[in-house]
């Protein structure tokens, strides 16, 4: 049994405890009741002490080509601002403020683009402090701010925040599309791949929380910030070839420049994987400068039209699938009654009786409509749905539209059958296209090469996906034949390159009328053709659309099949022709960011003939590209790092020298006669300025 102890407590010790919780809560009751507490004011001391939140921006990725040459990058911008108030100088000697108002107005108009006294209105605010400039002022580059800089005048400086910048300014401009950097520094993505992979190229932003006193900008001493890091956006690089791109483009602007039109589109897509490896658009736009924006639908995936004829690629096809088609077969071309529609041929008498065969070759819109009839309606829409019409192809690019392929009375299921009464667009067709080139089956069409974190790791990578087998590896032969039959047995021969074997076909479609019908004029229409090169074992996949052309169509067929030898000779997969002199081919090597005076030198003993371009001290382009067969004597231009650009003497050009200059300075040009260069109206040496036009005269030698 344990026995029970008892503890006694001091009497004092109570006391003592009891005293000291008497003080607390009499301290207590203090504090909560008085303004001070040892001479302190608490409020005013709770007051002076903020929560700051500073956002820690993210690094948003780069941009760039199938090969890792650079296309859009974040970079320093630049805010013009003018101190006006003569207290910031404190030393005559070392003036901190504008002092001579007329000198600094008239040094600073040239640069900043504006009118003397325009500035001046902005320096003539008396009583403020500091000025900047306006929309002109802003969004500065650094070699602007370089120069405003060595005018060394008193008074200006610069405020720096971030913003997009775009390496080759208007090359693949849909496809890159363009983004905005908002007040608060943000730089957000709105077109192309800046929109559709804004969260992935811009990362996520961190924070930095601390304390400090409203009086100053520091953070409380002996205190710890918390911080949540930054994750920097990742890198993108495109399937896009910017050798091949830059061909598409000169061959866009080369139409816009002599032709009036609409729009044209010039896409390349490699034959087997569905990489696109081209784009170009007109008309087009530069990023670095959003106001030359018309329009923000990339023709590539947001226009849809009539197709026209192309679309006899897939109704023949399906015949031929479907056990509905005889080539050798012959029927009478002309016209042919369905319902109570009479369908005509282009050539409305027609051709006689003909072969199936050669109705395809032909384009015959009569043997179209047969064909239709046999296959039906719904067989034939399975068919066109099978091959991805009247749905977006999924491809990594915003705003993409779905086309429509309704199509049910007789008479529309014969005009389906030609291209007519559905809609489609441009990256349906080359998706389309693709079971041409891949034994029946068709391959969806993709941009993104692969996308790599901030990190090194590749996160994702861009590859051939098989959408659907729609046709047998015969059928797909058999069509290679027809194609072939187009270009090289049709009624016209436009369609053929100089150096490559190319089977296709093209398209004239009617513009609808928003009153119903369709518009009436010769130029009313699309003109389309679809091409696969070389045709021994095809590489690329070519469509080019243009509306309202003004101008015959031999036009268009010779601007495309000048851009496809081109784009045959940068591949190596050129068709020689016996005579040539292979000791005077020289295979062109890259000279792309490297010294420009070394590689002068070198070209110069290729025998070549350097057009250097710009006066800065590396080259930033070529022309031909990397891997281009030249002749002993032909031309090299080569683009430098700097945009001051003189007119060179062009005494001596050919014709297509002189074009090619001024496609690559966006200089405007009007050529007569022929031959070469006689006389130029802009004298060698000027300085080349925004809306010149180049009057060029030729005379034979």
């Amino acid at each position: 049994m344990h026995k029970r102890t008892t503890v006694k407590i001091s009497k004092v010790i109570m006391l003592a405890v009891v005293l000291l919780f008497c003080a607390a809560i009499v301290k207590l009751g203090y504090i909560v009741l008085s303004d001070k507490v040892d001479g302190v004011n608490l409020k005013e001391k709770a007051l002076s002490i903020t929560t700051v939140h500073q956002t820690l921006r993210s690094s948003r990725g780069n941009i760039y080509d199938a090969s890792g040459e650079l296309l859009a990058q974040t970079v320093n911008s630049y805010t013009l601002i003018a101190y006006l108030s003569p207290q910031r100088t404190t030393d005559e000697n070392n003036p901190q403020h504008v002092v001579d108002k007329e000198l600094t107005a008239e040094k600073l108009a040239p640069i900043l683009k504006m009118e003397k006294e325009e500035v001046l209105k902005y320096l003539n605010q008396d009583g403020k402090y500091q000025v900047e400039f306006g929309s002109k002022g802003r969004n500065l580059t650094e070699n602007t701010k370089s120069k405003i800089v060595a005018l060394d005048l008193p008074g200006l400086d610069f405020l720096v925040s971030n913003q997009r910048y775009y390496e080759k300014a208007g090359l693949a401009s849909y496809i890159i599309g363009y983004a905005k950097t908002d007040d608060d520094g943000k730089i957000t993505g709105e077109l192309g791949i800046e929109k559709y992979f804004d969260n992935i190229l811009a990362g996520k932003d961190g924070e930095k929380t601390y304390q400090k006193y409203t009086s100053g900008n520091y953070q409380i001493p002996n205190t710890t910030p918390i911080i949540k890091e930054a994750k920097n956006g990742s890198d993108i690089y495109l399937t896009i070839d910017s050798n091949i791109q830059f061909i598409a483009e000169k061959a866009v602007d080369a139409l816009a420049r002599n032709v009036q039109n609409d729009w044209m589109i010039f896409t390349v897509m490699d034959a087997h994987t569905g990489a696109i490896v081209a784009s170009a658009t007109s008309p087009s736009f530069n990023p670095n400068d959003t106001n030359t924006i018309t329009s923000y639908m990339n023709p590539l995936v947001s226009y849809q039209y009539e197709p026209g004829s192309v679309m006899k690629t897939f109704s023949f096809a399906s015949a031929i699938e479907a056990g509905k088609y005889n080539g050798s077969e012959t029927y009478k071309s002309g016209s042919i009654k369905v319902a109570d529609v009479t369908i005509r041929d282009a050539n409305r008498t027609g051709w006689g009786t003909i072969s199936f065969d050669t109705g395809f070759a032909y384009s015959s819109n009569v043997a179209a409509t047969i064909l239709s009839q046999r296959l039906g309606g719904s067989t034939l829409r399975n068919y066109y749905e099978n091959l991805g019409f009247g749905e977006v192809t999924g491809i990594e690019l915003s705003n993409e539209a779905a086309g429509d392929i309704t199509f049910k009375y007789d008479s529309e299921v014969a005009t389906a059958a030609f291209g007519q009464g559905i809609s489609v667009t441009p990256i349906q067709l080359l998706q389309a296209l693709s079971f041409v080139t891949n034994e029946g089956t068709i391959i969806k069409p993709y941009i993104v090469d692969k996308i790599v974190n901030s990190k090194g790791k590749v996160t994702y990578e861009g590859k051939r996906e098989e959408v659907k087998k729609v046709f047998s590896a015969e059928t797909a032969a058999k069509m290679q034949d027809l194609m072939h039959k187009v270009v090289y047995e049709g009624l016209v021969t436009i369609w053929q390159p100089k150096n490559v074997t190319v089977i296709g076909k093209t398209g004239t479609a009617q513009i609808p009328s928003p009153n119903g019908g369709y518009v009436d004029g010769e130029y009313e229409n699309i003109k389309s053709f679809a091409g696969i090169f070389p045709e021994d074992n095809p590489k690329y996949i070519v469509y080019v659309a243009t509306k309202r052309m003004v101008a015959a169509p031999r036009v268009l067929g010779n601007i495309v099949t000048t851009a496809i030898d081109e784009i045959a000779s940068y591949a190596n997969i050129t068709s020689q022709k016996s005579d040539v002199d292979y000791s005077k081919i020289i295979n062109l090597d890259n000279y792309i960011s490297k010294n420009k005076d070394d590689s002068v030198a070198k070209i110069n003993e290729l025998g070549l003939k350097p057009i250097v371009i710009g006066d800065g001290n590396y080259i930033t382009y070529q022309y031909p590209l990397k891997n281009s067969s030249l002749m002993i004597g032909d031309s090299i231009y080569l683009m430098t790092n700097s945009h001051n650009y003189t007119m060179p003497n062009m005494t001596g050009w050919s014709m297509n020298e002189v074009k090619t200059y001024c496609s690559l300075v966006n200089l405007k040009y009007n050529i007569k006669g022929a031959g070469y260069v006689s006389n130029q109206s802009i004298p060698p040496g000027t300085v080349l300025v925004a809306d010149s036009t180049l009057e060029v005269e030729l005379i034979s030698n």
